[in-house]
């Protein structure tokens, strides 16, 4: 851009020395024109090193070698030549010559910067596209002005008989003599007169010199009048256009509608769209246009930008999955709506449904001819999804009541894309069903009965699996023959949902198709331990049992966890009644007596201290349910595993008076469990149990049985089976350890701290924490800690301070 600015210099320079000046005699213009002259060589040297982008391929090239040829090929010479000054040239080029005019018009080479520069500029959105151009129109304007005096009056100066020129008409024969400003000023006038075929008076040509460029410079003036009125024209009517255009559009709806006899209401509705979407091209309401207009992943990040928290609150896509409400996002297209126009007829083709994005609508209903509004949309409401999902003519007629924003989706690209996500549809039609049967209206029941017998005679497009008639309970559904362990969303199976919702006979039903009953979903879960959770009748538990359902093909510790969460002792009694073993650790190492523990609920820590669980069980943060205990200053629960033991101690002692041969041989004192748990005389060892024994639970997969889900599945470097899919990886921890930290001054109070990495750390922690000078530390039983190496996790420490009176 600087370089344009001294283009610009050298756009009035050159002409005006060529057709004026016979050498450098005006020493500011030589000053100016040398250092021009030398950012233009600082520049040719700059361009040896500047990329550039190749015509052909478009791609950037950026080889020095290839850079330095492609330069020499093209501008290198005229670029040069123009920087050469012109007093070595008027040393080198013999004087009758007229080198330094010459030279001078070279260095117009440059202005093909000028024209780059206003097209860049046209095209930038920062730069308001009218000023720009008729800035452009007087730059070339006064350029050709300029010139074409300069030229004049150099055909005058070289004239053998200056008496016949045009400049001696107003001066004498020794014009040359004459203010050189007002030689150039009388230039201009002439040739701005001539431009603008005001002339010719008193100046005019003379000899036949200036006759020929008179004739040539007034050819020349025919382009450039045409060419200026022509952009002019342009620029103005530009505006109008549209406006010309809209008032022709409007005349000729009117005249189709008055031809044709339409009714006033529709005549009104042509007029208000066509207002409307003239107000969208002047208004920038264009937006579907200029969606279209960009490449669909741009399309599709905006649209979920505008749209996505709108669409996730309508109640027909609540709980689809996330894959399918992007798609839905994507493909729905944005239109505007004017005030008392129809969206929707009665009785017409399913072919759309919309979203209201902002405005307002009524639903219509025409009844003996007369309109009778049945209910008013509001933003992020839906209509024409009943006739859209059930495949019926269209129930109601939408009208807008005010300008009206609204997201179109298409029946078949629902469908489609409903298809790719298997489940969803289930969910869709679950949505449409629960939300109808909670309107009173009578015909809003009329339509959900006759949905209901079209799904029961399969009359429907959208993949309705199992588990929508099991979450519905719809017998004569379950009987259609589909899969009895196809999973829905989470990997829950139809018998998951029939057991949890305690039907018997759905279960029954189930379980005789082949229904798997220890099939487990993403948590774990098993349908016992969902009939059992639910608390429902006994028969339903026992049915399950009969046909091979047990508590232990699910994830035990997390049932146990849930129990003591809800602290409902009942439950976990429930748990071990049918077999579930509650002191095993869930995959973070902790147990659920660390959570009873936590919760400080007596009765539970009880219960399981007498199914044997562990009290200095490790999870992966280092702590036991003893620690725990201890650190929350529960004397009961202290108490509790203070009683515990001391009857482990007296078991122990029983068994080391026994010979080694009646221990291994004695049936009455060692047993296994299918866990792996060794009980001795009710006393229960557990073993710590490797993460990679563990059956990992999978993250949550919201479009496992899509085919976006295996994909993802895959690299992830998960597997498959059944729809529920595990990862290969293990977790691990990396908790720092930590102390316990007493004063003897201060027995009451304890702190947990992080073990720090030098033993002169821990003395300064200590010291801040209980306000003393500590000087060392001893364990519980009173040896002295020296080494930073020696502690270890959960260690309990009693700082020593240097002060007898601390």
């Amino acid at each position: 851009m600087f370089l344009v600015l001294l283009v610009f210099y050298t756009a009035w320079a050159s002409p005006f020395e060529f057709g004026f000046l016979q050498k450098p005699s005006i020493k500011v213009l030589a000053i100016a024109d040398n250092i021009v002259n030398a950012f233009f060589a600082i520049d040719i040297i700059l361009t040896f090193f500047v990329a550039y982008l190749d015509k052909k391929t478009y791609l950037l090239v950026d080889d020095q070698k290839q850079i330095i040829w492609r330069y020499l090929k093209t501008w290198f010479t005229f670029d040069t030549i123009s920087t050469i000054p012109s007093e070595l040239v008027l040393k080198i080029l013999p004087d009758h010559v007229h080198a330094y005019g010459f030279f001078n018009m070279l260095r117009l080479w440059r202005l093909r910067r000028v024209s780059n520069m206003f097209s860049r500029l046209e095209k930038d959105r920062n730069v308001n596209y009218f000023f720009i151009r008729v800035f452009k129109l007087v730059c070339v304007t006064l350029f050709s002005i300029h010139c074409a005096a300069c030229f004049y009056y150099l055909l005058a100066v070289n004239y053998p008989n200056p008496e016949r020129t045009w400049i001696a008409l107003t001066m004498t024969e020794n014009f040359e003599k004459e203010n050189l400003l007002l030689r150039y000023v009388t230039s201009m006038y002439w040739s701005i007169t001539t431009l603008a075929t005001v002339g010719y008076g008193d100046l005019h040509p003379v000899n036949i010199r200036e006759m020929i460029f008179g004739v040539f410079y007034m050819l020349y003036n025919l382009g450039m009048i045409a060419y200026l009125i022509g952009n002019m024209t342009n620029l103005v009517v530009h505006r109008t256009s549209r406006t010309r255009d809209f008032r022709a559009k409007l005349q000729a709806a009117s005249s189709f509608g008055q031809r044709n006899k339409l009714p006033v209401r529709l005549q009104d509705q042509m007029i208000g769209h066509l207002c409307l979407k003239y107000r969208a091209d002047s208004e920038g309401l264009q937006q579907q246009e200029i969606l279209e207009s960009l490449p669909k992943a741009i399309k599709s990040s905006i649209s979920h930008y505008l749209f996505y928290e709108l669409l996730d609150k309508v109640y027909l896509f609540r709980e689809v999955s996330n894959d399918l409400l992007f798609q839905l996002v994507t493909e729905m297209k944005a239109e505007y709506f004017p005030p008392r126009e129809d969206v929707i007829l009665q009785n017409e083709a399913p072919t759309d449904l919309y979203v209201l994005v902002h405005g307002a609508m009524e639903l219509i209903v025409k009844k003996n001819g007369i309109e009778e509004v049945v209910k008013d949309v509001k933003a992020g409401d839906v209509c024409g999804e009943i006739g859209v999902l059930c495949y019926r003519p269209q129930f109601f007629t939408v009208r807008t009541k005010k300008l009206s924003q609204l997201l179109r989706l298409n029946r078949t690209v629902l469908l489609s894309l409903v298809q790719a996500n298997v489940g969803d549809g289930a969910v869709i039609m679950n949505n449409l069903l629960e939300h109808l049967k909670g309107n009173d209206d009578p015909m809003m029941q009329t339509i959900v009965s006759d949905i209901e017998k079209m799904l029961a005679q399969g009359q429907t497009d959208l993949p309705l699996g199992l588990c929508f008639a099991a979450a519905r309970g719809d017998e004569p559904l379950l009987k259609r023959g589909l899969d009895p362990n196809e999973r829905a969303m989470k990997d829950r199976t139809a018998l998951h949902i029939v057991a949890a919702n305690g039907n018997e006979n759905c279960v029954a039903l189930l379980l005789a198709y082949g229904s798997d009953p220890n099939i487990k979903d993403l948590e774990g879960n098993v349908p016992l331990w969902d009939a059992i959770m639910g608390k429902h009748p006994e028969s339903l538990i026992k049915l399950l049992i009969d046909h091979g359902a047990t508590l232990t093909s699910g994830y035990v510790p997390h049932y146990a966890c849930y129990a003591i969460e809800q602290d409902d002792l009942g439950l976990l009694q429930e748990i071990v009644r049918h077999g579930g073993d509650v002191t095993l650790p869930k995959r973070d190492g902790s147990t659920p007596l660390h959570a009873a523990v936590t919760d400080g609920n007596t009765s539970i820590v009880k219960f399981l201290l007498e199914q044997g669980a562990d009290v200095d069980k490790y999870d992966d943060n280092r702590f036991t349910p003893r620690t725990l205990a201890d650190f929350q200053g529960n004397e009961e629960i202290k108490a509790l595993f203070e009683v515990k033991e001391e009857t482990s101690q007296q078991s122990l002692d029983l068994l080391a008076g026994l010979p080694e041969k009646k221990i291994v041989n004695s049936s009455s004192l060692k047993k296994y469990s299918s866990t792996g748990t060794l009980h001795l005389n009710g006393i229960s060892i557990v073993p710590e149990l490797c993460q990679t024994q563990e059956h990992p639970r999978s993250r949550p997969n919201a479009f496992q049985n899509s085919l976006f889900g295996f994909v993802t599945a895959a690299t992830r470097g998960e597997t498959s089976t059944g729809g529920t899919s595990f990862t290969n990886s293990t977790m691990t921890s990396t908790q720092s350890c930590r102390v316990i930290l007493k004063c003897p001054a201060k027995s009451e109070v304890s702190k947990l701290v992080k073990l720090p990495s030098t033993f002169q750390e821990l003395l300064e922690i200590g010291g801040k924490t209980f306000g003393c000078y500590c000087t060392k530390l001893i364990y519980a039983q009173g040896a002295e800690v020296d080494e930073i190496e020696c502690i270890r996790d959960g260690d309990q420490l009693s700082l020593i301070c240097d002060n007898a009176d601390q």
